[in-house]
């Protein structure tokens, strides 16, 4: 027993430390979260929307290169395929989501 504070004003103070820990203890989870958003998910979501916007935009006679490294030229798309020309009369098919990247024009020639 203290002389000093009353046993019910020394519990009330605790509960109201206990309030106040538990709040700055969800701080950083919630921190983290905010920062794993903004420096891992949201880049990626946007990697994705571009490389999904490059596929949809593919044409006949656009020069690619696929995820496997394969050079050609597309001759013909569907909605999940396409066949590339890797060579004179030698004609592949990929998936469009294969494609890595889309060359300029000409690309072919110099390599």
């Amino acid at each position: 027993m203290s002389f000093f504070l009353s046993d019910a004003l020394a519990d009330g103070v605790a509960a109201a430390v206990g309030q106040s820990d538990s709040l700055l203890g969800l701080l950083f989870p919630i921190g983290l979260v905010i920062v794993l958003y903004f420096f891992m998910i949201r880049p990626q979501v946007k990697r994705q929307k571009e490389h999904k916007k490059m596929t949809e935009s593919l044409s006949k006679g656009d020069e690619v290169v696929t995820s496997g490294g394969v050079v050609g030229r597309v001759m013909d798309i569907g909605d999940n395929f396409a066949s590339l020309e890797v060579a004179h009369g030698v004609q592949i098919k990929i998936r469009r989501s294969a494609v890595e990247s889309v060359l300029p024009k000409g690309s072919i020639k110099e390599m």
